[in-house]
């Protein structure tokens, strides 16, 4: 089993949760939303996490085929931007839960890169931080995308107990 640690205060920001092999197939079903959030079921269940090895989050860059766009990020909508289609050059080795397995964090201040229509869409940086006030995760919770918390490989560490 492991928690997750702040870098900058020590404190656990997940309680004990065990490791995924693989990061579940999710499928993008309108009739898998919920009701009244609108959002997907989470792609990691509770009590689990992952380490997602594609990129997530800023930098984005541009896409080389404009005429064939990819999804800015692994599980997520394409994105356009002023010049062009994006694809992210973010973190890579994330921790992705389920953002229920990390109730104490909390929207930075001003919802800072919380944009989005039903929740923050999760392509605009760190948007959630510690009790401290240290910024440590991206919630990604929209009505169109995935729903799903990515911790900060730099910003936190694992414990294995």
């Amino acid at each position: 089993m492991t928690v997750f640690l702040c870098c900058k205060c020590g404190a656990a920001i997940t309680p004990e949760l065990a490791e995924l092999a693989a990061i579940p197939d999710v499928f993008d079903d309108e009739r898998d939303r919920d009701k009244e959030t609108r959002r997907a079921p989470s792609t990691v269940p509770r009590g689990r996490y992952v380490i997602d090895p594609e990129p997530w989050g800023p930098p984005y860059v541009v896409q080389g085929d404009q005429e064939d766009p990819k999804p800015a990020q692994s599980r997520g909508p394409v994105v356009c931007r002023e010049e062009g289609f994006v694809i992210s050059a973010g973190s890579r080795q994330t921790v992705l839960l389920h953002p229920d397995d990390a109730v104490g964090l909390q929207p930075l201040p001003n919802w800072e890169n919380s944009n989005g229509c039903c929740g923050p869409t999760g392509d605009e940086g760190l948007n959630r931080a510690c009790l401290c006030g240290a910024p440590v995760a991206t919630l990604a919770a929209d009505c169109f995308g995935p729903f799903e918390l990515h911790l900060d490989p730099v910003r936190t560490y694992a414990l294995s107990q």
